[in-house]
This record gives structure tokens, C-alpha cells and sequence, in this order.
């Protein structure tokens, strides 16, 4: 274990891709199934819009990984970028690491080094790697012309959005799952007057679970519409 590791970076992911809306992005969940089964290729990058569920996906792959026995990592770009660069000393020991918001790195030339050396070192162990970042690697912003090309040596996916009808589902789902029912006429509500950001309605879906269990009321559109007013205040 490399000792400058910060604990926090080892916690169990919570996320699980049983829990992910695919819509139109079946596909992307076919990919990372190869990749827990070291089919194909080794090497994953997934972009799409903030919030358009890329760390869901790679919290979900290290939560499958681990439940499987194996050993994966989860690193927060936005959040590794405040420490040192020798953080990836000795990461080529795990069985996957998955880099959410890796375009985070982009344009930090120790940084972009330190992860170049780091695929030199994974490649002979085979270690499998996951990415996340807003656009392609090519259009991420990293200027090392061997870090661009070791990015783009996988499979790129790229998220696209769920449609109105998605969202309906996503949001009644995300209810489901909690025990709380929402009438359709409510999710169509709810997305004309709510952000459409996937982050955002799970964390909506979160509190009106937790206010309809207050005020032990079920989802109508008059309790939904009093719920965000509130949040506006």
C-alpha cells in the first residue's frame, strides 16, 4: 500500500450499477462488465456532461470489483490535485484504479508525468484502468503528446443524456427504491420546475423522501410544489 495514501481515498464505494438509469447508454455498462472480466481492452474512458452519472459508474465498478474480492481504487481527481504528485508511487498494485474527473490533471505538467509513468508501470501488471473526464482525451487539455495517446489506447465512451421520458423513469425509480411512490404527473412536475442534472434529482428524490416521512404525506403536486418553494427561500 503506498503510504501517502490518504485513507479517505480507500473507503468502500457506496454506489452500485445496478442503480444506474442507462437510457441510451446500455452500451457503457457492457463495457465496464469486460473490464471486471479483463476482456478486451484493459482501459476505459468515459466522458460525458458534469453530473451525467460518470462517477456513479466508476464508485459502482470499484463496489463490484470489491464485492468480488478483488482490489480497486477510487481517486478524486478534484481532490488529489491539492496533494503531491508522488501519491501514485506504487498504484500499479491494484487490480483497477478508476480516476473520476482525471481532466482535473490536465495542464499540471507534474501531475500529467507522474500519471504517464504510472500507465508504464501498470502496463506489464496489466492492471486495469477507468477513467472520467468532461470531453475526450484528446480535447481534455493535457499537453504531454504520450499522455494523450496512452489516454486514448482503451475504449472511449461518451454519456449521452436521457431524454424527458428517461428522467420520468430515473426519478419514479430513484423513489421506488426508497419505498416512495411518484405519480407520473409528479416526475413531469418535478422536471419542468427542477434542475435536470442526474446528481441533482438524486439528491431532490433524497429530500422529498425525507420530507413526505416528516409530514407523513404521500407525492402529490400540491406537497411537491410547497417542498420547492422551500428550497428557493
Amino acid at each position: 500500500m503506498n503510504p501517502q495514501l490518504p485513507l479517505r481515498l480507500e473507503l468502500p464505494a457506496t454506489s452500485r450499477l445496478a442503480d444506474f438509469i442507462a437510457g441510451p447508454n446500455a452500451q457503457v455498462l457492457d463495457l465496464l462488465a469486460q473490464q471486471r472480466a479483463r476482456q478486451g481492452e484493459r482501459l476505459l474512458y468515459i466522458s460525458g456532461e458534469s453530473q451525467s452519472g460518470r462517477s456513479h459508474l466508476l464508485l459502482g465498478q470499484c463496489n463490484a470489483l470489491r464485492e468480488a474480492g478483488d482490489n480497486p481504487l477510487y481517486l478524486p481527481c478534484r481532490e488529489i490535485v491539492a496533494l503531491s504528485p508522488g501519491l501514485f508511487e506504487g498504484l500499479e498494485q491494484y487490480a483497477l484504479i478508476a480516476f473520476d474527473d482525471v481532466d482535473c490533471l490536465a495542464g499540471r505538467d507534474d501531475w500529467e508525468q507522474a500519471l504517464f509513468h504510472l500507465f508504464n508501470r501498470a502496463a506489464p501488471r496489466g492492471t486495469r484502468l477507468l477513467f472520467s473526464a468532461g470531453a475526450a482525451a484528446t480535447r481534455a487539455g493535457f499537453r504531454l503528446p504520450d499522455l494523450r495517446s496512452r489516454l486514448a489506447w482503451g475504449i472511449t465512451y461518451r454519456l449521452r443524456p436521457l431524454d424527458d421520458e428517461q428522467r420520468q423513469t430515473l426519478l419514479r425509480t430513484l423513489a421506488a427504491r426508497r419505498g416512495l411512490e411518484m405519480p407520473p404527473e409528479v416526475a413531469r412536475y418535478l422536471l419542468e420546475r427542477h434542475s435536470r442534472a442526474i446528481g441533482e434529482l438524486e439528491r431532490l428524490v433524497a429530500r422529498l423522501d425525507r420530507a413526505s416521512l416528516r409530514a407523513q404525506r404521500r407525492l402529490t403536486i400540491p406537497f411537491v410544489r410547497q417542498l420547492l418553494d422551500g428550497l428557493e427561500d
